[in-house]
């Protein structure tokens, strides 16, 4: 993994506060270099920690001690400032807007690394990894259904659901809208654009089936087992 500085002048102070989460994003625009310009751009007011290139490259924008400004209105299990809890993670991709596609292999190793030590030197326990749709379901996409969520978790990045026998079996009764404000999502979004979210980073397949924004039974599933922590183990030998 190689790290280049380009460094933004868009940071601010975290005020005593210490990082507890990262999130995830995409550049959502058509080049790559008109994304990390515009990160680098006072006039933008954006930025984010760090931007990882589709050919593996990392680029540092915002010192992790600082508070970079890529969450936005966000929230997070009762926590609002999200930029001040988190660091930021842009992953180039031209997004839903502009030919929305795979992540590079590249791309994903360079991201294992980065985030296995970032969570390490900052302490971040693995399930607080999160897409910035997570934190703000009814503005954000990205990164989207087509991130490799569940592959990342099998590094030990991230929450990955693995429901028992009796997951399954008592998924059924679950009241999916308290669950998803137990499991962190925002009490004020409609319960529609909450499942929706969910389902991008936990249920990607539901955008295939035609069940993005339902509550089918897959998705109450993995939402219970999460719920249960039964967590996909990571393998230690990838």
């Amino acid at each position: 993994m190689t790290i280049k500085p380009k460094l933004s002048p868009n940071f601010d102070d975290r005020k005593g506060v210490t990082p507890s989460l990262i999130v995830l994003h995409y550049t959502g625009m058509e080049e790559a270099e008109a994304a990390l310009n515009r990160l680098i751009d006072p006039e933008a007011k954006v930025s984010a920690h760090y931007t990882v290139d589709e050919d593996g490259t990392v680029y540092q924008h915002v010192d992790e001690s600082m508070r970079a400004w890529h969450a936005g209105h966000s929230f997070w299990r009762g926590q609002n400032d999200i930029n001040a809890h988190s660091i930021g993670i842009e992953l180039v991709n031209p997004g839903h807007e502009w030919g929305y596609r795979p992540f590079t292999g590249h791309q994903m190793k360079s991201l294992n690394e980065l985030c296995l030590d970032i969570m390490a030197r900052n302490e971040i326990e693995f399930e607080n990894v999160l897409g910035h749709s997570d934190i703000a379901p009814s503005r954000k996409q990205d990164p989207g259904e087509y991130f490799p969520w569940h592959e990342l978790a099998r590094h030990g990045i991230g929450a990955w659901p693995d429901p028992s026998d009796d997951d399954v079996v008592k998924a059924g009764g679950i009241n999916i809208e308290r669950a998803l404000l137990d499991f962190g999502y925002d009490p004020r979004v409609k319960l529609r654009e909450n499942i929706t979210a969910f389902q991008r980073h936990f249920v990607p397949e539901a955008f295939v089936n035609g069940h993005a924004g339902e509550a089918d039974s897959v998705t109450k599933i993995r939402l219970y087992a999460l719920l249960a922590g039964h967590f996909l183990e990571p393998d230690l030998n990838k």
